[in-house]
């Protein structure tokens, strides 16, 4: 469990806090330790014990190499969420949540691939030979698609896991991660229902500071297990060289095949 220091640090930041009591989610009880002015108060010492066991979760997903998808669309979560995402090099959402993005997986990465195919026009010169009014309606598209999709333009596969705020707000991200079996991480509020997610951190998702202090943990605890698997890999590289040139070109020619069938899929 966390220290005093560290429940003294969700404190000030206000991740106590709940929503009226009248809003409340009765399965949210035993995270809440009292009622004072009509508002319920969040179990700090909860809160900063599941914290931690997701963050140990998070850390061994980002380890094994398998993306975290973040989503947060409301106003006072999306620019956080872009940036400490951002800083850990994981995929996120905070605009519409595209409906299907997990479960019809293959037709976003099509739309994925519409925004690296129109990049390449304007690289190669045909966006030129366009005419003033297409190149405008493809501006147009590359700019949409940019804004919906382009933070996960790099996710070829679908991720290890998401991280929710605001579990009531993304309902259908939720119960699209649910149909794919797909864990599913979030700061959870007196009014959402915790029994659909799997690593539940109940906190404050209104407030900018509380998001700011949930969100900069957990990005933290994705980096440290990105760390770990960089050094993982640098403490293969002296086996691998000591591997008969003849095996390493049979593992090279492997890889180039299976680069080459992944492409294909694709």
């Amino acid at each position: 469990m966390a220290n005093k220091t560290e429940v003294k640090d969700l404190l000030d930041a206000g991740v106590h806090f709940g929503h009226l009591t009248r809003k409340w989610n009765p399965n949210m009880a035993p995270y809440i330790y009292m009622e004072r002015n009509g508002i319920h108060i969040l179990n700090l010492y909860k809160t900063a014990a599941k914290l931690e066991e997701a963050n140990e979760a998070l850390k061994k997903i980002a380890a094994s190499g398998r993306k975290i998808l973040f989503v947060a669309t409301k106003k006072q979560a999306k620019d956080i969420v872009a940036e400490k995402a951002g800083n850990a090099n994981m995929p996120y959402i905070t605009e519409r949540w595209p409906g299907g993005m997990l479960t019809n997986f293959v037709t976003i990465r099509k739309a994925v691939k519409k925004m690296a195919s129109i990049d390449r026009m304007k690289q190669d010169g045909t966006f030129n030979t366009l005419s003033k009014k297409e190149r405008l309606q493809v501006d147009r598209l590359r700019a949409k698609l940019e804004k919906n999709l382009g933070s996960i333009s790099d996710m070829s596969r679908l991720p290890g896991a998401l991280f929710i705020v605001d579990t009531t707000r993304e309902h259908i991200a939720v119960k699209e991660a649910q149909k794919l079996n797909i864990p599913i991480f979030a700061m959870v509020d007196t009014n959402s229902d915790p029994r659909e997610i799997d690593y539940v951190i109940p906190s404050n998702d209104d407030a900018s500071k509380s998001i700011d202090k949930i969100m900069t943990s957990v990005s933290e605890a994705v980096i440290e297990g990105l760390a770990e698997r960089k050094s993982g890999k640098e403490d293969d590289v002296p086996k691998a060289a000591k591997a008969a040139p003849d095996t390493k070109k049979e593992e090279a020619k492997a890889v180039a095949v299976e680069a080459a069938a992944t492409k294909e899929e694709e």
